[in-house]
């Protein structure tokens, strides 16, 4: 990775929100600027040696583009003559404003989460103005072609004009009202990094490792809100994992098979810090903090046998009352099924099959060929595990199930 390259990963947030303050809330002049001086850097800064300061260079480079801009548009004649004016930079060259930047990175997260945009908007957006991410990138991480994105975030960026969201963080009560969507989007990043829906890894760890940054970022500029520490521990526990769910050839290993001396030690003590932190706020643990629970019981159990699942039941029947879906009551089935034994469970995964719930998902027929497995039904529990083969985008789960249906 070049200079640019690491200074653009690290920084883009801060030099996009700063640049969208410059420009007057006109995010995608400050996206395309700043990815100009980006371009410029990697020209020139291998030719010219690169500069004391990387940073103020390529916001310099940025809002000297950004005045060009605004001298082409001749409706913005008067904005132009006021910002070529001003001397916001406090004449040291660039936009480093102390008192503002944390602020212009959280407004930055909260324009990229709006609820104005689809979810599918609000993660490319995110991904490309506060990770950083080229579009490229973005494409490979979610198998889809780059003019796909590219498309994304140009219309997510003209939605957002067209919508006259403001460059600024939201007054405390929308701020909490909203800040369940900035979540939702970070855990939505995380999943498909921990887990991939299609394509032939089981991980894409550079996609959650991302996810894990931006959340502690959000964390760092709103410490005081304890579901952000939730979503950190449940990101830390479950990135902890990471090197025991996959062989040398990428193939999936089970929970039960993994090889708990390859966890990662040192992220199970950042996670369980951070589900402590969101624990001490004293308000009761959410969606994530309940989540990053489940996940310190099995990062704190010995093995499958030794795990507390009577206390992961509970924690799922607090979780489906918070935040309820087909997917927690399916977690909880398994939960049960390891608690008191899988007829019980069978009979709440009949009752998911009964309503239709998780129409589609290989997740559903998974669980059940499991059970009816256990349960001695195998030629039932072949036709389950095949509908899930069938079902399964991702070809390393797609030969577990395999495996299962060969030993039926």
């Amino acid at each position: 990775m070049s200079t640019v390259e690491a200074v653009w990963r690290i920084e883009s947030a801060r030099i996009v929100g700063a640049l969208t303050r410059y420009t007057g809330g006109d995010l995608e002049l400050a996206e395309d600027v700043a990815q100009e001086a980006v371009a410029e850097a990697l020209e020139k800064w291998p030719r010219d040696g690169e500069p004391d300061n990387p940073v103020g260079w390529l916001l310099a480079t940025a809002r000297r583009r950004a005045i060009d801009a605004f001298r082409r548009r001749a409706a913005r004649d008067q904005k132009y003559a006021l910002l070529a004016e001003a001397d916001t930079d406090g004449g040291d060259g660039h936009l480093w404003d102390p008192d503002r930047i944390d602020d212009d990175v959280l407004s930055l997260m909260f324009v990229a989460c709006h609820p104005v945009l689809s979810p599918e908007a609000r993660v490319a957006l995110t991904l490309r103005t506060v990770g950083g991410l080229s579009s490229e990138e973005i494409a490979r991480a979610f198998l889809v072609p780059v003019p796909t994105i590219q498309a994304r975030i140009t219309r997510a960026k003209k939605t957002i004009a067209a919508a006259r969201v403001p460059f600024a963080v939201p007054p405390a009560d929308e701020r909490k009202r909203r800040l369940g969507g900035v979540l939702s989007v970070l855990y939505v990043i995380f999943t498909e990094g921990s887990t991939a829906t299609a394509g032939d890894s089981l991980l894409r760890q550079d996609l959650a490792y991302e996810a894990l940054r931006l959340a502690r970022t959000l964390a760092a500029l709103l410490p005081g809100e304890p579901e952000v520490f939730g979503l950190i521990a449940l990101c830390e526990l479950t990135a902890s994992r990471f090197g025991a769910r996959t062989g040398p050839g990428g193939e999936a290993i089970l929970l039960e098979q993994q090889d708990r001396r390859r966890w990662d030690f040192s992220a199970i003590r950042r996670g369980l810090a951070a589900l402590g932190q969101a624990t001490a706020a004293g308000r009761g643990l959410g969606p994530y903090g309940l989540q990053a629970a489940i996940a310190a019981c099995h990062a704190s159990a010995a093995s499958v046998a030794e795990t507390d699942w009577e206390r992961i039941v509970l924690l799922y029947e607090a979780l489906g009352r918070v935040a309820p879906s087909p997917i927690v009551e399916l977690n909880r089935a398994v939960a049960v099924a390891m608690a008191s034994g899988p007829a019980e469970a069978l009979l709440l995964v009949d009752e998911l099959v009964a309503r239709d719930r998780l129409p589609g998902s290989h997740l559903l027929p998974t669980v059940r060929g499991e059970l009816l497995s256990r349960l001695g039904r195998a030629r039932e529990a072949r036709a389950e595990f095949e509908l899930a083969a069938r079902l399964c985008g991702n070809e390393q789960e797609r030969k577990v199930l395999l495996g299962k249906l060969e030993n039926q």
